[in-house]
């Protein structure tokens, strides 16, 4: 098989050297590069067809080669008759010039070796495609090989050659003597053209209308090559030895006949005996029945019988078949007119490519390719004509491969990209590659897309023509994840975001924001946090449509799972954007309850993400206290000093904090039984166990020492009324001064902002409170629903001051003392029970006259400690630890005063009056009004 192989290889190469060595002599290789043979044709197909191009323009030519070796038997005479047999048809074909005659581009040359002359580039001839491959090189090219004649081509190329055959008839007056399948030539293009004029015969009267076509009488001595095709030769040739146009008419029955049947004659002639051979036929032709015409289509079976018809004045003439309703064709009359498009104005031109889309789906791909797009690429030099051809032409592209699309359509579409002029048909432009814009995108290779296509678009952004922005803004998303995102954010992103700002039409500025969020997707999460939501915020307009897009646009930034919000601009940036323009007046119920669904989602993800943030912080504190007890003895005394002061300040004033918001209604008696239960080393023992650190281990023997039970001072006995003696040290409540020894930066209490009182004072607490709050919250008249207690913003509700050794907190106060008036009044929807008269003696410990303010130095140095003894939790309560009112502290940092979820801080509340509540329905009434 190798051998085989090999044996082939060295023949073609042998062959083609040969060839190429025969035509390098030619004259026609000084303007003509000669380049592979792909075909033959001519009489006898003699001729060997090579593609090539021209030197000077490279303008791609058909190089036709008659190679003198293949006529070495014949004698002198013999070769000399045949040269001049080929000489003669190519002369006569250099001199008639028409559309279905084969154009030569430069006429025959004659070297020692060869014949050669050049045409307009061809494919293969007739006969090769029927499948006789007669001097053809060894290895057939498959585009050959597996060729298939399609209807329409079958249908147009015949009545070509009819057209052809009627020029010469009418025009030229000429017979062509030898219309084979090896005269008909398919150029590039797919188009039928006629050659091979070796025994054309012109008429002896031609100014007459009555033409005379002398004729020679058959020589059966002469070559081959010096007489026509016999199996195509009308029979009066041999019987008669006349001939006439109508002769003609015969061969061309035979070729159809011979097309519809794989290449075939209608009939076989023994050359040895050519007239017994005509005879034959001739008989044969008078009983011609429709059964031999089997395979030939039933709208043309007559007229092929007719023009295969014995009598010559009974055969159809050339322009009668032109017009028979076989070639009525759609798809023929369609390549008709694109063979005579040059003869047409402007206004037909663009009603027929209107009307083309319809015929296109119609007609085989490679006739499309080859007939169609060729004549519709060459309209693009007529700037008028290019809105109607391009869209013919881009749906062409959209069946045809990548490959196919780069090498045939691209470059044709390069200048059209950047056409401006006319303006109106620059828009229309526009507007159909702006539909097609998925298929440019998809099938032009990247640089491509970014020297033409991407340009368009961007000039589409900014044409002047509403209509065409709007298309390009809907459009964008179709494709967007064709664009290469550094083009996407560089170019386009800008390009759209201008396009909102600068636009006086509401469609386009809502467009803009509909494209945008299609195409978030596509973009990165810190590309849209830091460029696209702060633009929604320069967007000047308010309408209904635009405030809904941006909505959109949050929405889809924060739901989506690639993109998402932070929680800090949801509440740094988001959300004081959106919720003021929730009550734009122009929004109606359903677009208002859009943005409250939004804001709600956003609201519930803040609150949600920074809860988890915040309990994860909780049990890390937590962990981290765990850790610190166990290595409890490597602990400083002053450490120890330091947690123990911290703890009892955090129960203070956590009970204090959630009494007073809270109310809850619990009589003295309980609190002054659960003052006294507490189970924390005093001050005196800790100071012991600091100094016999290096006794640890006697001291773990040792029992711990249970702290003191100290009973409550009994009251004094007031002489002024309560309200007088409180008015009168109002210094008292300015601040409540506690100092501890030095405490520990790392457990020191920082300085909380005012309005984060609400959340600080939200968390519920056990229902066992402390009654001295309580009394504290009746008697000076604090409401839980209203709390009017004036709020200072640029002062601290804690606020801490140092010296040295010395950490000072100080609880602020107002500087009027709420109305005193409503002591009696119990808080709205609050149920009152039966209880005991209040003892107020704790109060009077507190505020009298006759007790100066103590130190928490002073406070410590007291063994009773009666006062702090006040705000023990009781047994069995949970204890406050400083972790938790760390907890508080980082809730009430970030909370916002009066604003997020906080009831007692709201607006209204404010505004209610101070004894007083509005019933539920009143406030669901209000709510409605409200909310809608």
């Amino acid at each position: 098989m190798e051998s085989m192989l090999n044996k082939l290889k060295s023949t073609v190469t042998k062959v083609t050297a040969d060839v190429t060595s025969a035509v390098m002599g030619n004259p026609v290789t000084r303007e003509f590069d000669v380049g592979r043979h792909i075909a033959s044709g001519g009489n006898g197909l003699a001729w060997k067809i090579f593609n090539g191009t021209k030197k000077s323009t490279k303008q791609e030519v058909a190089v036709f080669v008659f190679d003198k070796k293949l006529i070495d038997k014949y004698q002198k005479f013999e070769k000399d008759q045949i040269i001049d047999s080929l000489k003669r048809g190519v002369q006569q074909l250099t001199r008639l010039r028409h559309p279905r005659l084969l154009t030569v581009q430069h006429p025959l040359e004659e070297s020692r070796d060869c014949l050669a002359f050049c045409t307009e580039p061809v494919f293969a001839s007739l006969a090769n495609v029927l499948g006789n491959w007669e001097n053809l090189p060894s290895s057939i090219s498959p585009d050959i090989k597996d060729y298939k004649l399609y209807d329409v081509e079958t249908k147009y190329g015949l009545l070509q050659v009819s057209e052809g055959l009627s020029f010469l008839h009418s025009s030229v007056k000429m017979v062509h003597g030898n219309i084979t399948p090896e005269n008909i030539i398919l150029n590039k293009s797919g188009a039928w053209k006629i050659m091979g004029f070796d025994f054309c015969v012109s008429s002896t009267n031609p100014s007459e209308q009555e033409p005379k076509f002398p004729c020679k009488e058959w020589d059966p001595n002469l070559p081959s090559l010096c007489l026509p095709n016999p199996e195509y030769l009308a029979p009066e040739y041999i019987l008669s030895v006349s001939c006439e146009t109508a002769s003609d008419m015969y061969s061309l029955g035979t070729v159809m006949y011979a097309v519809f049947n794989k290449g075939k004659p209608i009939f076989e002639v023994n050359k040895q005996d050519i007239y017994k051979s005509f005879s034959r036929q001739l008989d044969q032709l008078s009983r011609l029945g429709s059964s031999s015409l089997t395979n030939i289509p039933e709208e043309v079976r007559e007229h092929v019988k007719l023009l295969l018809n014995v009598t010559p004045t009974v055969r159809p003439d050339a322009d009668q078949m032109t017009k028979i309703p076989f070639f009525d064709d759609v798809g023929a009359v369609t390549l008709q007119y694109f063979d005579t498009l040059f003869q047409r104005d402007n206004l037909q031109k663009s009603q027929f490519f209107k009307g083309l889309p319809k015929v296109l789906p119609k007609l085989p791909k490679r006739v499309i390719v080859q007939r169609i797009l060729p004549c519709l690429t060459s309209e693009f030099v007529n700037p008028d004509m290019v809105p109607f051809v391009l869209p013919n032409v881009l749906l062409i592209a959209e069946e045809c491969t990548k490959e196919e699309y780069v090498k045939l359509i691209l470059p044709e579409l390069g200048p059209v990209f950047k056409q401006q002029e006319p303006i109106q048909a620059s828009n229309m432009i526009l507007l159909i590659f702006l539909q097609k814009m998925d298929l440019l995108l998809t099938k032009t290779p990247p640089d491509e897309i970014k020297n033409s296509v991407l340009p368009m678009v961007y000039r589409a952004l900014e044409a002047p023509s509403i209509q065409i922005q709007e298309l390009c803004l809907n459009i964008i998303p179709t494709f967007a994840n064709l664009i290469d995102y550094p083009s996407m954010k560089n170019a386009l992103i800008p390009r759209i975001k201008n396009a909102c700002l600068q636009t006086s039409s509401l469609a386009v500025r809502v467009n803009s924001l509909v494209c945008l969020g299609k195409i978030l997707e596509y973009l990165d999460k810190w590309f849209v946090l830091d460029d696209i939501l702060p633009f929604l915020q320069q967007i000047p307009s308010k309408e209904p449509a635009v405030l809904m897009g941006i909505l959109g646009i949050y929405k889809c930034t924060f739901t989506h799972k690639k993109l998402g919000i932070t929680k800090e601009q949801l509440a740094g940036k988001v959300l004081p954007h959106l919720i003021p323009l929730s009550i734009e007046n122009n929004l109606n119920l359903n677009q208002f309850n859009s943005f409250i669904s939004v804001i709600k989602e956003m609201l519930s993800r803040l609150e949600s993400e920074h809860k988890t943030k915040l309990e994860q912080l909780h049990i890390m504190q937590e962990q981290q206290k765990s850790l610190d007890i166990g290595n409890s003895m490597n602990i400083s005394e002053e450490t120890k000093v330091t947690n123990v002061g911290n703890q009892q300040i955090d129960k203070v004033f956590n009970n204090i904090g959630t009494d007073l918001l809270t109310c809850e209604s619990e009589s003295k008696e309980d609190g002054l039984q659960n003052k006294h239960k507490r189970a924390s080393l005093t001050l005196e023992e800790k100071q012991k166990l600091a100094k016999e650190q290096e006794q640890a281990q006697k001291l773990k023997s040792q029992q711990p020492l249970k702290p003191q039970v100290h009973k409550p001072v009994a009251p004094v006995k007031q002489t002024k009324d309560l309200t007088d003696t409180l008015m009168d040290n109002m210094s008292s409540l300015t601040s409540l001064s506690v100092s501890t020894p030095k405490l520990s930066t790392s457990s020191t209490f920082t300085s909380v902002p005012s309005a984060g009182l609400g959340m600080m004072f939200s968390t519920p607490i056990d229902n066992t409170k402390r009654n001295l709050t309580n009394g504290l919250n009746a008697n000076m008249g604090f409401q839980t629903s209203g709390f009017n207690l004036p709020v200072n913003t640029n002062q601290n509700f804690f606020s801490s001051t140092s010296t040295p050794g010395v950490t000072k907190m100080t609880l602020g106060a107002p500087s009027t003392l709420p109305n005193f008036s409503a002591l009696s009044v119990p808080p709205a929807g609050v149920k009152q029970t039966q209880q005991r008269p209040t003892d107020m003696s704790a109060l009077n410990n507190l505020f009298g006259p006759q007790k100066p303010k103590v130190s928490m130095n002073q406070l410590s140095q007291q063994k009773p400690n009666q006062w702090l003894n006040q705000f023990v939790p009781p047994q069995g309560s949970p204890v406050m630890g400083s972790a938790v009112m760390g907890t508080q502290v980082n809730m009430i940092g970030q909370s916002a005063f009066g604003v997020q979820g906080n009831p007692f801080f709201s607006p209204q509340n404010f505004a209610q009056p101070p004894t007083t509540m509005t019933s539920s329905s009143s406030a669901s009434n209000d709510l409605k009004d409200l909310f809608g």
